[in-house]
């Protein structure tokens, strides 16, 4: 990848609707030698796709929290998963070192939805206790990190 490779993906990261000519004109290069970089970054995994970046709270979700997770000894990690895939407040999920065994970042629509989920995680017994954090405010996002999951 080179610097050229940076500039393109720096221009999407601005905004993912540009057309080749506007990127090739931005970087010195034909449509065709744009589209074939963009090509080569997404078949390589790089560039992993387009999205549209949505205002949650618009839509009704005005809570946001990373809830920790401590699941019981038996659990394994492909069941929590599947735990978490399968709830729609879950925006993202990761397994981590430390004391939790996961940490989800969720949306909800008020901190009474926020905890009808927690208890919900926690009423089949492989959730033993959980731990949150609400989302106060944002105080640093960078461009082309994903903002919705």
């Amino acid at each position: 990848m080179d610097e050229t490779d940076h500039q393109i993906l720096a221009l999407l990261t601005d905004d993912g609707r540009r057309t080749y000519d506007d990127v090739a004109r931005r970087v010195s290069l034909s449509a065709p030698a744009v589209k074939r970089r963009i090509d080569r970054l997404r078949a390589d995994g790089t560039l992993r796709g387009f999205t549209a970046v949505i205002d949650h709270a618009g839509l009704g979700y005005a809570t946001e929290a990373l809830v920790e997770l401590f699941y019981g000894p038996a659990i394994q990690l492909d069941e929590v998963a599947a735990s978490l895939r399968a709830r729609p407040e879950v925006v993202e999920a990761w397994s981590v070192t430390g004391e939790a065994d996961a940490i989800a970042r969720v949306r909800t629509r008020d901190n009474a939805d926020l905890e009808r989920l927690i208890i919900d995680l926690q009423r089949d017994g492989a959730v033993v206790r959980t731990r949150s954090q609400v989302v106060l405010s944002r105080l640093v996002l960078r461009r082309g990190e994903d903002e919705s999951g």
